[in-house]
């Protein structure tokens, strides 16, 4: 089956996104660092189920998330616990909380799975947000691939000043030396990096829907948008705000 052709698109798309998110559609079916290809898929999928479920609307409006109790609207491969994640990050993810973490920690969601787990809700649901805003549905998912997770840690991540472990600004070296340039310190791309596709993936998809990385201090010159850089920043603070982003 062949993704993300924009056949009934009102507008021509850059074939730039076209080719990123048809490269993340192949990512997502495949085995990852900590889910089989079948979990992942199952992962994007509660990202469009949380959108419409009840409960996640009634916690929302709640004092404190962890008070209430219900079920989620949700598919029947992934353990609660799992649905429960995705929807939080999804739904209500300025109310996640470090304990929060630790706790599904110690009840079988490992800090990795958590990584591997945002880097996956972020990605179908900006690449989601992209067909809504053309008034498309949502891309069909891919079908599974078979095989198992790896289980691979970069060797040099540590605690830091974030929620989880993430690799220090001088450790994109070795295996991880594409992630991000030499000193650069910005936890914006270290905040995924204890699972480092999560963060290839975010990065390909975000050099495509705003800017690539290398472009992004240069705030003079052609964009290759549409947009100026000054309008661009200025959608891009508003998407943020409105999506209570801590930055």
């Amino acid at each position: 089956m062949a993704y993300y052709e924009y056949k009934e698109s009102p507008f021509a798309i850059r074939q730039d996104l076209v080719d990123a998110y048809r490269e993340y559609w192949q990512a997502l079916s495949m085995p990852g660092n900590w889910f089989s290809g079948a979990e992942r898929v199952a992962v994007a999928a509660e990202v469009r189920h949380a959108l419409d479920c009840p409960f996640c609307a009634q916690r929302k409006q709640a004092l404190s998330p962890y008070t209430m109790e219900g079920e989620h609207l949700a598919g029947e491969i992934l353990p609660d616990r799992i649905v429960d994640a995705v929807h939080r990050v999804v739904t209500d993810q300025s109310r996640i909380t470090p304990a929060w973490i630790e706790d599904n920690a110690a009840h079988g969601l490992g800090e990795e799975q958590y990584a591997e787990l945002v880097g996956i809700v972020v990605a179908v649901f900006s690449i989601d947000e992209f067909n809504r805003a053309l008034g498309l549905a949502p891309e069909p998912l891919p079908e599974p691939l078979p095989g198992e997770p790896d289980h691979y840690r970069p060797a040099q991540a540590q605690p830091g000043n974030g929620f989880l472990p993430m690799l220090p600004a001088e450790g994109a070296t070795g295996a991880e030396a594409d992630l991000w340039p030499a000193g650069s310190n910005s936890n914006v791309l270290r905040a995924l990096s204890l699972v480092p596709d999560a963060v290839r993936s975010w990065k390909s998809i975000s050099n495509a829907q705003y800017l690539p990385f290398r472009e992004i201090l240069q705030f003079g010159g052609d964009t290759g948008r549409a947009l100026n850089r000054m309008q661009i920043e200025l959608v891009a603070g508003r998407v943020s705000s409105i999506n209570e982003c801590f930055y």
